[in-house]
């Protein structure tokens, strides 16, 4: 009688167990979609609830959007399983590649460029000129896993040798141009790419709407190398039909005139190109000759 009892009810744990799994992409078990916090997280959401509406409509899967608060808590999402897809920045990516072995499927393009650089802000009426002059300074970085907002800046400051007096992190680029802006910190570090339509495209943009005289108050006084642009990564083990489908989908939302402007909207993205991991092999070569280790980076 005992043993039937027991086949019943491993039986019924079966069957609840079954019952209870739902396959990603379905309602009860939506591809979960995560955005860095580059800059203010109510646009970035804005935007990405807009993407994931388009992706929905394309591939017929539901999507959740989310915007953690920081890059790292994004690379530790997807290795939990609770994130299948994110847009990662550069470093970030490299993390998340070497922790979780994500998978990069798309690379962004904006001016017509796959690349972009770091630059140095300070106070247009400040004494600080140039990158030498950051020495003994107050210096904000905007997340320890952003490629143009902290790891190529300190890196360049670590080789010559110059040492700020106080570091701090913002959370991201509009934050630190704000920090140099308000005049809390000396110096900041941001990304930068070239102008468009003759208006500079790099952080200080992203402020220019509530701060109109931000590109007159705000000056750059040195830029990094270049940089591999951020990527759209899946986590590794997402189905590969699942994977195309989707970047199939992005790839046409780039296409999509409501498309464009929100992938504007959201990074200033233009559109995207297919990419691979060696794509990223130049960001590791560098630190490689920098002699910085992604571990002792990455906090």
């Amino acid at each position: 009688m005992y043993k039937n009892i027991f086949a019943v009810l491993i039986l019924a744990l079966i069957l609840l167990t079954s019952c209870s799994t739902k396959p990603l992409g379905s309602k009860k078990n939506p591809i979960k979609l995560y955005f860095v916090p580059s800059m203010e997280a109510n646009k970035i959401v804005e935007s990405a609830e807009a993407i994931a509406d388009f992706l929905h409509k394309e591939t017929g899967y539901e999507f959740k959007v989310a915007v953690p608060t920081s890059y790292a808590a994004v690379i530790e999402a997807m290795g939990s399983n609770e994130c299948d897809i994110a847009f990662l920045a550069t470093f970030a990516y490299i993390m998340a590649h070497e922790k979780y072995n994500a998978d990069v499927r798309l690379t962004t393009i904006r001016n017509n460029l796959n690349q972009y650089r770091g630059q140095f802000i300070a106070k247009t009426d400040s004494n600080i000129k140039e990158i030498k002059d950051i020495q003994g300074k107050i210096i904000a970085y905007t997340d320890a896993a952003s490629t143009s907002g902290y790891i190529y800046p300190s890196a360049i400051l670590k080789k010559m040798n110059i040492k700020p007096a106080k570091e701090i992190m913002s959370g991201g680029h509009p934050q630190s141009v704000l920090a140099v802006y308000e005049g809390t910190v000396d110096v900041a570090c941001t990304y930068w790419s070239p102008e468009e339509n003759g208006i500079p495209q790099d952080a200080r943009n992203a402020v220019l709407e509530t701060h109109p005289d931000v590109f007159q108050k705000v000056k750059t006084i040195g830029f990094t190398d270049w940089i591999p642009n951020d990527t759209v990564t899946f986590r590794n083990e997402l189905p590969e039909n699942m994977k195309q489908k989707i970047v199939d989908a992005l790839l046409k939302y780039q296409k999509d005139p409501k498309g464009k402007e929100e992938l504007k909207k959201l990074y200033q993205i233009d559109g995207f190109q297919i990419a691979q991991d060696s794509d990223y092999d130049i960001v590791r070569s560098t630190l490689r000759t920098l002699g910085m280790n992604p571990d002792e980076l990455f906090r």
